[in-house]
């Protein structure tokens, strides 16, 4: 995707939980976004953005 979130949190917490994902593939993507949301303090705004974004990226892939 293409989308560049504003936010050095939001930014790093898509990439953690991109790299999380590459390691542990069966965890359940939501559990890696809560995860992201309290590890880097995201705001209920950056949640729901990072909520839309891996929505959006699964619905690509099917």
């Amino acid at each position: 995707m293409s989308i560049v979130p504003e936010g050095e949190a939001l930014r790093n917490a898509i990439k953690w939980i991109s790299e999380e994902h590459e390691c542990r593939p069966d965890e359940k993507m939501n559990t890696l976004i809560n995860k992201a949301c309290v590890r880097f303090d995201l705001s209920p705004s950056d949640s729901e953005f990072i909520i839309r974004f891996y929505k959006k990226g699964s619905a690509s892939q099917e």
